[in-house]
């Protein structure tokens, strides 16, 4: 009997499939190892395929899609009420086949290589970031026990630590000195890939149509522009731009019941990574906007009216609704949009 449905339990080595027909009968409860992979599903008839978005699925969902069949990524949250019994692979796997088949699920974009790519410079750049945070943080608390205090801030201590080192007034012993330099020499290292990989994700993003026009948002800079891009896709997968706010998290929670409506504070759902890009971005728009009390009225009002995160966090709102209506209709931003709407 035709297969229809197919749920796969991804891992390492041994993944589960369970399949069903039409009627919902399962026909398909076996594993295979990852080499059998391609055989198995090149010789299927095209069905749908769902799969958990997790470590290799965009890549199974790019080579099934190559043979023909329909695929589809979900949450795992997402997956996870549909598990009847205890958590194994079979189980997994029958509630992934029944999760792909409802009609008000919530799927995933498939990243094609090219994005995939990008993010993993963004990834990689992140955590070098982290690293050299981390660097700068041990030198200074080991500075600190001999009782030389530096300012936060790297720029303090590749500018100070040297002339600590060789201060001889001080009593750092030698191969103390030697150590600090040692770590000195380490975050200047960090500092280097940071930039080089920087400069990576700045070449990309001048050869992406896309990014670059998303750049000309006020908030947005090429490594917010580029990361939105290729974590995105295909913008017109979501229903709308507050879709997409929602998707990085930057609206409220909801605990309401008895018709009583109450607002929380924002989810922080989604990629964490994206939601600090777009914050940050605009606590910097919120900085050059109290210098220039009349071109900003907008968020000049928000910041009266709440503080300064409050209004942070609703920009980066805002930004996100703007990214996804210049992805869907192919538009530039401009500034005076809404004015001339209403001159019309």
């Amino acid at each position: 009997m035709k297969v229809t449905t197919v749920g796969i339990d991804l891992a390492k080595n041994l993944f589960q499939l369970h399949g069903v027909n039409e009627f919902g009968k399962p026909v398909i409860k076996k594993q295979i190892r990852r080499d059998q992979m391609a055989e198995f599903f090149v010789n299927l008839p095209a069905c749908l395929i769902g799969m958990e978005a997790c470590g290799s699925a965009h890549h199974w969902a790019r080579k099934l899609q190559s043979f023909g069949h329909t695929v589809k990524l979900m949450a795992p949250q997402f997956v996870k009420p549909y598990v009847k019994t205890n958590k194994n692979d079979a189980a997994d796997a029958e509630a992934i086949c029944e999760a792909v088949n409802r009609p008000n699920m919530r799927f995933v974009p498939i990243k094609n290589v090219e994005q995939q790519s990008v993010l993993a410079l963004h990834r990689v750049r992140q955590g070098f970031v982290k690293a050299r945070t981390a660097q700068a943080n041990q030198i200074r608390g080991l500075l600190s026990e001999f009782g030389l205090i530096i300012p936060q801030g790297i720029g303090y201590i590749e500018n100070r630590v040297p002339e600590l080192i060789e201060n001889a007034s001080n009593e750092l012993p030698g191969s103390f000195r030697i150590l600090v330099q040692r770590l000195l020499d380490h975050l200047k290292e960090l500092d280097r890939q940071v930039d080089d990989l920087e400069s990576q994700i700045v070449k990309w993003h001048r050869q992406s149509e896309a990014s670059s026009k998303l750049a000309q948002v006020p908030g947005i800079g090429p490594i917010t522009a580029s990361a939105l891009v290729a974590s995105l896709g295909d913008a017109k997968n979501f229903e709308g731009g507050r879709q997409v706010a929602a998707w990085l998290g930057l609206v409220p929670k909801q605990h309401s019941s008895g018709g009583k409506q109450n607002l929380l504070s924002i989810s922080k759902r989604g990629d964490t990574y994206l939601r600090t890009l777009l914050i940050h971005g605009a606590r910097s728009v919120i900085y050059r906007a109290q210098q220039k009390p009349d071109a900003c009225s907008w968020i000049n009002g928000v910041v009266n009216r709440r503080n300064k995160n409050v209004a942070a966090v609703a920009l980066a709102n805002k930004n996100a609704r703007i990214v996804w209506a210049l992805l869907v209709h192919d538009r530039e931003f401009r500034s005076d949009y809404m004015a001339a709407k209403a001159a019309l």
